[in-house]
């Protein structure tokens, strides 16, 4: 009968234990993971609102609206009207941000006109101080 006393190396040292204990790693993951449970708020799937109760009242005021185009040839026109020079554009631009309610700014590109000049009106109602703005007819850009 043989017995296995010590090393095979012959000196008289145990043999140093390479793997990790993961025993208390997995201990404290799984006390995080409780804590992490329990202190989680219960959410609610709704939202609780106070809204008006009643129809209100329809308003009469129908908003102004300024219409812009710009032909396939880049001539801007205001309200239908041809315009020369991008000063006389920001000079209507100016005076109609000064009304007490703003008007809606409808912009109508045509599909063949330059960018450059649909950039510069767009520039020019934000110089202005026009925030109500719209690029209408975008339909013809669908191929």
């Amino acid at each position: 009968m043989a017995m296995n006393v010590g090393s095979s190396s012959g000196s008289g040292d145990p043999e140093v234990m390479m793997d990790i204990n993961t025993t208390p790693l997995i201990d404290v993951m799984l006390v995080l993971l409780v804590m992490l449970i329990i202190t989680i708020p219960i959410q609610l799937h709704s939202v609780n609102l106070n809204l008006p109760v009643g129809t209100p009242p329809p308003s009469d005021v129908k908003p102004e609206v300024v219409k812009i185009d710009v032909d396939a040839k880049s001539v801007v026109h205001w309200q239908g009207t041809a315009l020369t020079s991008g000063a006389e554009l920001e000079q209507k631009m100016k005076m109609v941000s000064e009304l007490a309610v703003q008007p809606e700014v409808h912009l109508r590109p045509d599909k063949h006109a330059r960018y450059e000049v649909v950039a510069s009106i767009l520039a020019a109602t934000k110089r202005a101080g026009l925030s109500k703005i719209g690029v209408i007819g975008s339909e013809q850009f669908i191929e």
